[in-house]
């Protein structure tokens, strides 16, 4: 055998030599079994994922955020995932999933909650209520900076198994004015 093809076949009888095989190996990679690639696989395989979404992921021109929120959205006792998509530029959150087990005869993770046509959308998790805060721009606002927000609470209906709008607010955004400081009186 010429040293030039003893070299692959050294390295095949070594795959071989791991116990499990190499495809052990790479279902232990931490970056494989995370948190983020295990909600990006299971929204690609979702039929009700919009095209859009499922274009960003498989492309890698969006990615699932890599720090989902917890909590048990569904009272069902075991925590749900808030997911979000986005697209890694100036849209940033594009779409939110709410991910969990309840209703599931099979016990996994489905999506309970979607919304899949947002921007700059933001999550936040208190007990049972979901609230996902968009902003309200108006003429003169920065990309950055809108004056309002809008901010949306859900919470799960277990009749009905799906969340349901329970309040609708606008609330002052970052470019909102601020007052401006009162002046003193003159002495008397």
């Amino acid at each position: 055998m010429s040293p030039r093809h003893a070299i692959p076949a050294v390295v095949a009888l070594a795959a071989l030599a791991i116990p499990g095989g190499v495809g052990a190996q790479q279902q232990a990679d931490p970056a494989r079994s995370s948190p983020q690639a295990l909600f990006r696989e299971l929204l690609l395989a979702d039929g009700a994922t919009s095209t859009a979404v499922k274009r960003l992921l498989s492309t890698r021109a969006g990615f699932v955020s890599p720090q989902p929120q917890f909590g048990d959205l569904t009272g069902d006792g075991k925590s749900d995932a808030v997911v979000t998509v986005s697209n890694g530029g100036a849209a940033g959150a594009v779409a939110v999933y709410v991910l969990s087990a309840d209703g599931s005869a099979d016990g996994k993770l489905h999506a309970v909650y979607r919304n899949q046509r947002l921007y700059r959308a933001r999550t936040r998790v208190n007990g049972t209520t979901l609230t996902l805060v968009v902003p309200l721009w108006s003429t003169g606002d920065d990309l950055c900076c809108p004056a309002k927000l809008l901010e949306r609470d859900y919470a799960w209906n277990p009749r009905t198994h799906a969340f349901t709008r329970r309040a609708i607010r606008e609330v002052p955004g970052p470019g909102a004015p601020t007052p401006a400081p009162a002046l003193d009186a003159p002495a008397a």
